[in-house]
């Protein structure tokens, strides 16, 4: 139903919450629980070091796909807070609509498969296995940024 971000970001997919009759009360529970595991992430992946310094540079935003794009709008929103010269949005596959849609959110898109019959992200993957908290700080290990 929609998706936060850091700097107080906020998407709602109104579609969605109108055809399934969410509650501004539920919608509020909801958002709190996310924001405290927003905390939570930011604090593990990133601990005590200052969030990155993208101001006047170049931001690629990558994800696993694009269905409703209501977290990639949430990240593009919040990269944008911290004014960059430029956002890109890089996707391996997508929802058609969806793309076009954040088309007027960034700067520029890349999605390498669009499929006509798109259901969800996970029908591209052979394994769509979440990653875990320890693969996430073990691949920023090994980041030079």
């Amino acid at each position: 139903m929609g998706a936060i971000a850091s700097g107080g970001v906020r998407v709602l997919n109104q579609p969605v919450i109108r055809a399934c009759r969410v509650s501004l009360a539920a919608i509020e529970k909801v958002a709190a629980e996310e924001e405290q595991e927003l905390v939570r992430r930011e604090l593990a992946y990133r601990g005590a070091r200052p969030p990155l310094d993208i101001k006047g540079k170049v931001v690629v935003l990558v994800d696993d796909g694009l269905a409703t794009g209501s977290t990639m709008k949430a990240a593009v929103q919040a990269a944008r807070l911290l004014t960059p010269a430029r956002v890109v949005v890089a996707v391996p596959v997508g929802a058609a609509e969806t793309c076009h849609d954040l088309a007027d959110l960034a700067d520029d898109i890349v999605c390498l498969y669009a499929p006509a019959s798109f259901a969800a992200v996970s029908q591209c993957y052979l394994d769509f296995t979440e990653t875990s908290d320890d693969e996430v700080r073990a691949l920023l290990a090994d980041s030079p940024v």
